[in-house]
C-alpha cells in the first residue's frame, strides 16, 4: 500500500503493547458484483461498514473495515464489484477496485458458488494473474450448493490462477470466516498497528451516513429507482443536547425519478428517512434529526465534484 494511505501518526496512536511483535496490513476484496464482498466485510469487522443491497453494483468506493486477530491488525478493503464497463461511473468503479487489490498487502477472490465461474469471473481471474501479492480464492454462499459442486469449482478456479489459499465459507451466516481470519492474520507483515485498537473503520461518519441512506433507498425502490442515483451529507450540526441535525441531498437524474424517491403525498421520502436516521444514529452513537432533500442534477454522472465526494477518481474521456 503506498506510503500516502497509511495514517502519518500511524506509530504514535496505533502501535499496540503487546509481549511480541505485532504486524499489520491490507487485505482486498475483489469478485464479480453480488459476490457478497460487502457481507464478509461486515461479517469481519463485526458490524456494518459497507452497504449490502440486491442491487448489483452498490459498493462505488474503496471501503475500508479494521479487524483484529490477535496481533494482527487487518485493514479489509471492500472494493467496487469488477464487470465490464459501459459508463464513466463504471469505469472509475473498476478501476477503483483493481487500484485496491494491486496496493493490497493479500488479495481475496470473493466468488458466488451459485453461479460459479461466469464471464464476469473468468476476466477477473485471468488479470488476477497480473497481481503480484498472496492470492485467496474464498467461494461464498455455500450453504445453498452441495460440496461435490464445491469441490468441483474450487478444482477448476485452482486451474487457471495459482492461489495460496483456497476457502469456502458463508458471509452471511459466518460459517469458514474465523479460518480465513487466522490465515489472513498470518500473512500481514510484521510492523506496528496502522488505527487505533478501537477503530472499525476509516471512513469518514458523513460519508458512512450517505451510504446508509443510500442503501435504505435501494432497499425500498429497488426496481423502481434507476442505478443513477447518489446521497451526499451536506450538513452535520452537533446541538447542545449532545445530538445532531444532520442534513443530505439524493442527486437523481430526472424530474420523474424525484417524484419517485418523495412518493405520494411525501411517504417514501419518510419511511426513506425514518429507516436511515436510526442506522446513522446507531453508527454516530447519539441521536440523529435526520433531513432529506431531493434534487434532479441531470449530468450528475458526469461531474468530477461528485466522483469526489464519493472518494473515485473521474475518468477523462
Amino acid at each position: 500500500m503506498p506510503e500516502g494511505e497509511r495514517p502519518e501518526d500511524a506509530q504514535d496512536d496505533g502501535a499496540v503493547e503487546a509481549a511480541g511483535p505485532t504486524s499489520a496490513g491490507f487485505v482486498a476484496l475483489i469478485g464479480a458484483p453480488n459476490a457478497g464482498k460487502s457481507t464478509l466485510l461486515n461479517q469481519l469487522v463485526g458490524t456494518k461498514i459497507s452497504i449490502v443491497s440486491r442491487k448489483v453494483q452498490t459498493t462505488r468506493a474503496l471501503v475500508r473495515g479494521i479487524a483484529i486477530q490477535g496481533r494482527a491488525q487487518i485493514v479489509f478493503v471492500d472494493t467496487p464489484g469488477i464487470f465490464k464497463p459501459k459508463r464513466r461511473l463504471d469505469r472509475a468503479m473498476v478501476t477503483s477496485a483493481w487500484g485496491g487489490a494491486a496496493d493490497a498487502d493479500a488479495v481475496c477472490l470473493l466468488v458466488d458458488a451459485r453461479k460459479g465461474v461466469d464471464e464476469e469471473v473468468e476476466a477477473i481471474v485471468e488479470k488476477l494473474a497480473e497481481v503480484r501479492r498472496p492470492r485467496i480464492l474464498v467461494l461464498n454462499k455455500i450453504d445453498l450448493i452441495e460440496r461435490s459442486k464445491l469441490l468441483a469449482l474450487a478444482a477448476a478456479l485452482n486451474e487457471k490462477a495459482a492461489f495460496d489459499h483456497t476457502f469456502m465459507i458463508s458471509a452471511l451466516k459466518g460459517d469458514g470466516v474465523d479460518k480465513l481470519m487466522e490465515t489472513l492474520a498470518g500473512i500481514m507483515p510484521e510492523g506496528p498497528w496502522l488505527y487505533p485498537e478501537d477503530q472499525i473503520s476509516d471512513a469518514p461518519l458523513r460519508m458512512l451516513a450517505a451510504e446508509i441512506t443510500r442503501e435504505k433507498i435501494y432497499e425500498r425502490l429497488h426496481e423502481e429507482l434507476p442505478y443513477e442515483s447518489h446521497v451526499e451529507t451536506e450538513s452535520w450540526e452537533m446541538r447542545k443536547d449532545g445530538s445532531a441535525r444532520v442534513e443530505q441531498t439524493i442527486y437523481v437524474a430526472r424530474e420523474s425519478q424525484r417524484k419517485i424517491v418523495l412518493g405520494e403525498g411525501g411517504r417514501t421520502i419518510r419511511s426513506i428517512g425514518q429507516a436511515a436516521r436510526l442506522e446513522i444514529a446507531e453508527a454516530a452513537e447519539h441521536p440523529v434529526h435526520l433531513f432529506l432533500f431531493v434534487k434532479v442534477r441531470e449530468r450528475w454522472i458526469d461531474d468530477p465534484e461528485r466522483y469526489r465526494a464519493m472518494g473515485l477518481e473521474f475518468p477523462r474521456g
